[in-house]
C-alpha cells in the first residue's frame, strides 16, 4: 500500500550553491539535472533524489574518515620510525 503525501516535499537545498569537481552541489549533493528540474519532479522522483543525496553524503563521510585514518596511520608510522631503538648499535 502506498503512503499518501500530505505536504509538499521540500528541496534539500541548504543554501551552499557551489559545484564540486564531479558536478554535485557541495551543500545538498544534488547533480545539475536534479537541481534544475526539482520543481518539475513528481513526489516519487523527489523522494528518490533525497535518497540519492543521503547515499552520496554517507559515501562522502566514509571517504573523509578513510582519508583521516590513513593520515593518522602515516603520522604514527613517522613517529614510530623515530623511536626505533633496535636499529641503533651500541659499542
Amino acid at each position: 500500500m502506498e503512503q499518501l503525501e500530505f505536504f509538499e516535499i521540500p528541496s534539500p537545498c541548504i543554501g551552499v550553491c557551489q559545484s564540486d569537481a564531479r558536478g554535485y552541489c557541495k551543500g545538498c549533493l544534488r547533480n545539475r539535472d536534479e537541481r534544475f528540474n526539482w520543481l518539475e519532479f513528481s513526489d516519487a522522483q523527489k523522494n528518490n533524489v533525497i535518497r540519492l543525496c543521503k547515499q552520496r553524503k554517507r559515501r562522502r563521510q566514509l571517504a573523509y574518515l578513510k582519508a583521516k585514518k590513513a593520515q593518522i596511520l602515516d603520522e604514527r608510522a613517522k613517529v614510530n620510525a623515530n623511536l626505533d631503538f633496535d636499529s641503533e648499535t651500541t659499542d
